[in-house]
């Protein structure tokens, strides 16, 4: 029989992989990504008020910018504030990805320790970052903005209930439709959000999704400087559906409950107009009954058929591996400082 060698105490040790105890280095201590789209007028004052608001910290910041393909004049002023701005990069997309897509882009060239995430309509406002980063420091990885309350007109607040109400149904939790995409993430959490590569991409629902130490301040909600939202009710449906599908597959359970119900009460329904049929001699309802009801359930065949496309198309877009967003451009940044 062949004996097992005795490995040396020492031996196990020096096999094991050594584990540095050093804390990861970072080029900045905050990065501020901010996603543009139509708001070229009040850059050059969200540039101003960052700078303002994070000066007193005395750490060193980078302010990255992502052109979402912007139709209004916002190229040539995130241009000049590159070149005004050592610290302000400028990435530009080939064409329009969306807002999540853009978020993505900014923290996947992000250098800093604490990443802060804010829309550039300054109804996010960025005195509310050192606020956010004092409760960091308490010891949670992301500490949310809450608007307790919203400066946003009736329409968007009343879609944004429906869309939260009808995705807790469909999840099976509880969301606080107060929290948007402004907060505060430390480097742990983002470089797990960096692996999430979906096409059909919510920032704070992944964020939710990731877990860590999460906290919540509240933070005062400015009214739009500029413009009006992109979000039109087809984009916002839009995005509903796809988050919805995405996070969830209760809609598929609901339609196999729903037609298990619709087969069960046809069977009663059956058994019923037998009986009746055979102790009291009453006829069936013809034509009006019948057409009615192949009708009805024609329509939810059609309507589960829908549901299931919707999950096969996701699985489709995601299958063709295709990047989260193309980049046309970048100022102040280099493509290689981006983290994939």
């Amino acid at each position: 029989m062949l004996s097992t060698p005795n490995l040396s105490q020492h031996t196990v040790a020096a096999s094991l992989p050594v584990l540095s105890s050093a804390a990861p280095s970072f080029a900045y201590t905050f990065s501020i990504v901010v996603p543009v789209y139509g708001c070229a007028a009040c850059l050059n004052e969200l540039i101003g008020r960052i700078n303002a608001a994070l000066k007193p910290l005395s750490k060193p910041f980078e302010i990255i910018l992502i052109n979402d393909a912007s139709p209004d004049d916002s190229a040539r002023a995130l241009h000049a504030l590159a070149n005004e701005f050592a610290h302000v990069k400028v990435v530009s997309f080939s064409r329009n990805f969306g807002q999540h897509a853009a978020i993505t882009a900014g923290i996947d060239f992000a250098s800093g320790e604490w990443v802060a995430v804010m829309d550039c309509d300054l109804q996010d406002q960025p005195e509310e970052i050192p606020k956010l980063y004092a409760r960091a420091l308490e010891g949670f990885d992301v500490v949310c903005a809450r608007r307790h309350q919203r400066k946003d007109g009736m329409f968007k607040r009343f879609s944004s209930w429906i869309f939260w109400s009808v995705f807790d149904f469909l999840t099976d939790k509880k969301t606080d439709h107060t929290i948007g995409n402004f907060g505060l993430y430390n480097h742990r959490i983002l470089e797990n959000f960096r692996n999430l590569r979906e096409h059909n991409r919510n920032f704070p629902l992944f964020i939710r999704w990731l877990g860590f130490r999460t906290t919540y301040v509240d933070v005062d909600h400015a009214t739009r400087a500029e413009g009006k939202s992109s979000y039109t009710f087809s984009k916002l449906l839009t995005l509903a559906l796809d988050s919805m599908v995405s996070h969830s597959n209760r809609p598929l359970r609901i339609s196999i409950k729903f037609g298990f119900l619709l087969a069960i009460g046809a069977v009663m329904l059956g058994a019923y107009l037998i009986l009746r049929y055979l102790v009291h001699g009453v006829p069936v309802a013809g034509w009006t009954s019948v057409m009615v009801t192949l009708l009805f359930v024609s329509g939810m065949l059609f309507a589960n058929l829908g549901i299931l496309g919707l999950y096969i198309g996701k699985i489709f877009d995601e299958t063709k591996n295709r990047p989260i967003y193309v980049v046309g451009d970048t100022q102040n940044c280099c493509e290689d400082a981006r983290h994939h």
